[in-house]
């Protein structure tokens, strides 16, 4: 397996609170439908299915659009 240990223990840590809208990771729960508008608009996914992979993209999309703050 090529994984560390320790992050696997540090996000595993974090995965019972990762669904939760009141957690500290309210910021992405809140930002998603403006993502989502964004991506249907683009994409025309209409009827479609789509997988949101997030590994990295967030700063492909800092680089490629400049109103995204780094």
């Amino acid at each position: 397996m090529n994984a560390d240990p320790q992050e696997l223990e540090k996000f595993s840590a974090l995965a019972h609170r990762w669904w939760d809208p009141e957690s500290e990771f309210k910021p992405l729960h809140q930002i998603n439908p403006l993502r989502l508008d964004w991506i249907a608009r683009i994409a025309k996914l209409a009827g479609a299915s789509a997988l949101d992979g997030g590994c990295g993209v967030g700063n492909s999309a800092r680089r490629t659009y400049p109103c995204c703050p780094p």
